[in-house]
């Protein structure tokens, strides 16, 4: 595969993981679907989110040699933080496009 479509694989990996790890957290799930309690289930979404982000890294390794693979990998995070974060402070709604069909199919039954 391409260089380019590796990273860009990794940089979507990356901002859905963020969103997935900040979703998990009660805060932040509130912001997002404030009529709904976070699941008991929260570890679920907080896991996949980590994995999301080891599977950006594996896409940076196979675009680049290691030691750059490193170096991206580690500002692709710092962008997908702040892309995360400024949704969160700005339009918290649109991280509901991003939450598993599953999480809030679980939610909504618990009503």
């Amino acid at each position: 595969m391409n260089e380019s479509l590796w990273l860009t694989a990794a940089v979507l990996f990356a901002v859905l993981g963020m969103g997935w790890l900040a979703l998990s957290l009660r805060t932040h799930w509130q912001q997002v679907c404030p009529q709904q309690d976070l699941n008991p289930r929260e570890g679920h979404l907080r896991a996949s989110g980590a994995c999301l982000l080891l599977l950006s890294a594996v896409c940076c390794f196979e675009a680049d040699h290691p030691s750059m693979a490193v170096l991206v990998w580690v500002m692709i995070l710092a962008m997908a933080a702040v892309v995360v974060a400024m949704t969160l402070s700005s339009h918290p709604g649109l991280l509901r496009s991003i939450c598993p069909r599953a999480f809030i199919e679980d939610v909504h039954s618990q009503d």
